[in-house]
């Protein structure tokens, strides 16, 4: 059994596709990327169908992981909510990457 995810994360959806088992695939994606790792204090996650869109069947995910020392977000489009949300939580995770590397380089050069 998985232990549950060791911050808090918010969900926010105007469409009943954000369902049970996609918010257990973000949070199994969420706390594989904050094993071993103490940098990562909570996430939201909101999946909008947006009005004013020109393609009808859009959906729009946004994924904000609250990261110290600096917050990362990301939105993504999909005509499936479940591959929006998927994708919005991907581009996180390579910032993710990117940022924990970049900070290991800072830190390895004395911090300037």
């Amino acid at each position: 059994m998985e232990t549950p995810v060791a911050f808090p994360i918010e969900y926010h959806s105007t469409s009943p596709q954000l369902t049970d088992d996609l918010k257990a695939k973000v949070e199994q994606r969420l706390q594989k990327l904050a094993k071993g790792y103490h940098d990562i204090t909570g996430a939201a996650v909101s999946l909008e169908k947006p009005d004013n869109d020109k393609t009808a069947h859009t959906f729009r995910a946004r994924v904000v992981l609250y990261h110290r020392p600096n917050n990362l977000a990301a939105i993504e489009k999909h005509t499936a909510a479940s591959k929006a949300v998927l994708g919005a939580l991907d581009a996180v995770a390579r910032q993710l990457r990117d940022e924990r590397a970049r900070l290991r380089e800072r830190s390895r050069h004395g911090g300037a």
